[in-house]
């Protein structure tokens, strides 16, 4: 009986809050035309930080980007506040992950209801998906972006996506996404060296969040957790096991998820934990040491 009135209580309380995203947008909608005039920029919302990174990369100063995952929030549950959302009423575009990120599959609907007229750029569109789980939990891993390869379509969709908005300075996005593109295929050059010179076979993580990373560069991502669930005493018994006969001494967390299961299994080998984010908004810099991390634990 508890449980149901809490399950009430918040579903009552999420249908107030997107009731209220609803008023404010009405309330905001007229002001729309004279935002833009006063500043001239392309508004465009986007889920996650890297993909802040990559409008902002390809949109110049052309761009004002609303971010609605903020850093240090977990967009597998995050839930954003009724005045965020609000301010997507003015945008002129979305660009979504599109691989079924939790936050995106609860509120994409609800935000492009917000704005009608509103593009919305799937920017998972050509990305080759992994698929996880069986029966009803069967879906793809949502962590595209941890791939510099696949980065790289994501800008080439926001891109079109600008072109498409505001034709008038597709000039500008092409040139601009042509220099970002450059930069991501050096560092997608410094990264495969990187880890084939380490020899790495193997990275025990927290939460998988590296597998597409994993795939492109010749690794194995073991994930401590699974569908968001701590490990059992027997999983940890078996991943204690599996870091011993591998020569695993590092155990990856991320600043987003709990570091305790991580630490017990590092407590166990005599090894350590190091820290390293999927979302941080720095994707080049942030993927350097991310590679660099993963490279170092595999050397004796």
């Amino acid at each position: 009986m508890g449980t149901n009135g809490n399950s009430n209580t918040t579903s009552l309380s999420l249908v107030a809050a997107v009731f209220t995203v609803f008023l404010l947008a009405a309330a905001t909608a007229g002001c729309t035309g004279t935002d833009r005039q006063n500043d001239g920029k392309i508004v465009v919302a986007v889920t996650i930080p890297p993909e802040e990174e990559f409008v902002e990369r390809v949109g110049g100063d052309h761009v004002r980007v609303i971010l609605l995952v903020p850093p240090g929030a977990d967009p597998h549950t995050y839930e954003p506040p009724p005045g965020v959302l609000a301010d997507v009423a003015e945008a002129d575009m979305y660009a979504v992950v599109g691989s079924g990120i939790e936050f995106e599959l609860a509120w994409r609907d609800k935000i492009a209801a917000l704005n009608p007229g509103m593009l919305v750029v799937d920017c998972s569109c050509g990305v080759d998906l992994i698929a996880t789980g069986e029966g009803d939990h069967a879906g793809a891993d949502p962590h595209i972006w941890t791939s510099p390869k696949n980065a790289r379509v994501m800008v080439e969709e926001i891109r079109e996506g600008l072109i498409a908005v505001d034709p008038e300075n597709a000039e500008d996005y092409r040139r601009n996404a042509d220099a970002y593109l450059g930069e991501l295929d050096a560092l997608d050059a410094e990264i495969t060296g990187a880890l084939a010179a380490s020899g790495v076979k193997t990275v025990m993580v927290y939460h998988s969040s590296w597998a597409y990373l994993a795939r492109d560069y010749g690794f194995a991502e073991v994930p401590i957790e699974s569908e968001g669930k701590e490990p059992s005493p027997q999983r940890l018994e078996h991943l204690i096991k599996q870091a011993e006969e591998e020569k695993i001494k590092v155990i990856f967390a991320s600043p987003e998820h709990s570091t305790r299961s991580a630490e017990v299994i590092a407590d166990a080998i005599g090894g350590t934990v190091v820290t390293v984010s999927p979302l941080a908004k720095d994707y080049l810099a942030n993927m350097q040491r991310v590679a660099s991390a993963f490279a170092e634990s595999g050397r004796p």
